[in-house]
């Protein structure tokens, strides 16, 4: 192609691209009249942009007053009601049960076991024979210990009798062999005694570790006896319910392996420290077992109410920040302010700060970028003229 076409060609589609672009691009007369074209130009191109062209030059030249009226416009906003939240009013933990008495039962004497009288879930009682050693050197010596005192016994009354007769030597050497003989018997009553394997408290017998001919030691664990008329639960707590947790404090249990059953009870203990590995405390809780549907070492998820502490509640979205901290903007009489907040928790539906802001006060949630210290707002949105609160006492947010 002959190059005075092509160029022929590239004027045609400058030409028509200029003028698709002043009719689609509103004030592109305008634009051209400031490149120095000149109007009747523009008016031959577009029709009507001459007209655009005088007006914004009119109103770069002072015409002005117009665009800052536009400019001071107040911006739309959406508000939200500030509401009361909560704030350690609840508390979840994770424990474990023990029996209120649990004793494992053990020898006083070492020797070879002759008898067991109980078995794995039988209830005994306090004093009640478990177990037996063998006893027969034991009842020879309380024997002989019974014969010994018999004999000093009457030598002891001949020498009363014929006080004339003897001398006060003789009578005070036969008193004398009379008390041994005495605490001779005793403790041979006590050794045979300890040969007896009895229940220190009332309870439900464990399982028996051992058999009948099975030599024992005073370390040898016969069987466990546990109390669990009432259950004992430790549990821990952050080091922030240290100041309110108190002795007497009422609790609600419910054990892992029973989930539809709750207990109730009260705290029985608080530790006098805070642990410093998991800066947490513990507490010790007492519930009933009156149907006996729970055992020690069963893990239980405890729960505690407190009075809490009130904070405002403000959406998420009307928290912002700059170089001061964070803040929100409440609007009051059509006029926004900034309000400094500190974040004290957050939660997916509002944010409790600490802040003066009462229960009911508006805060911008959308439009927070057009506001401006002092200045006036719209409030539109589905949110203007939110009604407070029906209870301001309603917790919006707790843990």
């Amino acid at each position: 192609m002959a190059f005075w076409k092509q160029l022929l060609l590239s004027v045609v589609a400058i030409a028509l691209c200029l003028l698709g672009w002043i009719w689609l691009v509103p004030g592109a007369g305008a634009l051209l009249a400031r490149a120095g074209v000149p109007q009747s130009v523009i008016a031959m191109i577009g029709p009507g942009e001459a007209s655009k062209a005088t007006e914004g030059k009119g109103s770069g030249n002072g015409g002005g007053q117009g665009g800052n009226r536009n400019g001071n416009a107040a911006p739309s906003v959406v508000v939200r009601n500030v509401k009361v939240g909560l704030v350690n009013d609840r508390l979840s933990a994770i424990g474990t049960g023990d029996a209120i008495q649990s004793v494992t039962v053990m020898p006083q004497v070492a020797g070879t076991l002759l008898e067991i009288h109980v078995k794995s879930g039988d209830r005994v009682t306090k004093g009640q024979l478990i177990a037996r050693l063998e006893n027969e050197e034991q009842r020879i010596a309380r024997d002989q210990a019974e014969v010994a005192l018999k004999s000093a016994t009457e030598k002891s009354q001949l020498y009363t009798n014929l006080k004339s007769s003897v001398s006060r030597i003789d009578a005070f050497d036969a008193d004398i062999a009379l008390e041994t003989a005495k605490l001779a018997l005793a403790s041979a009553e006590l050794e045979l005694k300890r040969r007896d394997i009895v229940a220190p408290i009332d309870g439900i017998a464990g399982i028996v570790t051992v058999n009948v001919g099975d030599n024992v030691t005073t370390s040898t664990a016969i069987a466990t006896v546990d109390d669990r008329s009432e259950l004992l639960v430790d549990y821990w707590v952050p080091e922030r319910f240290a100041p309110i947790v108190k002795v007497g404090q009422p609790v609600n249990a419910t054990a892992v392996a029973r989930p539809g059953s709750v207990y109730d009870g009260s705290v029985e203990a608080v530790d006098n420290r805070i642990d410093e590995a998991s800066r947490t405390l513990r507490v010790r809780a007492r519930i009933g077992n009156d149907n006996d549907d729970l055992r020690a070492g069963m893990a239980f998820t405890v729960s505690m109410t407190f009075a809490g502490e009130r904070y405002p509640a403000v959406d998420p979205l009307s928290v912002q920040w700059d170089s001061e901290g964070s803040f929100v903007w409440r609007v009051t009489n059509s006029k926004a302010e900034r309000v400094p907040v500190r974040i004290v928790q957050r939660n997916p539906d509002a944010v409790l700060v600490e802040a003066a802001l009462a229960d009911g006060d508006r805060v911008v949630t959308e439009g927070v970028q057009r506001v401006r210290v002092g200045r006036t707002v719209q409030i539109v949105g589905d949110e203007a003229g939110a009604s407070k609160p029906d209870n301001g006492e309603k917790p919006v947010a707790s843990r």
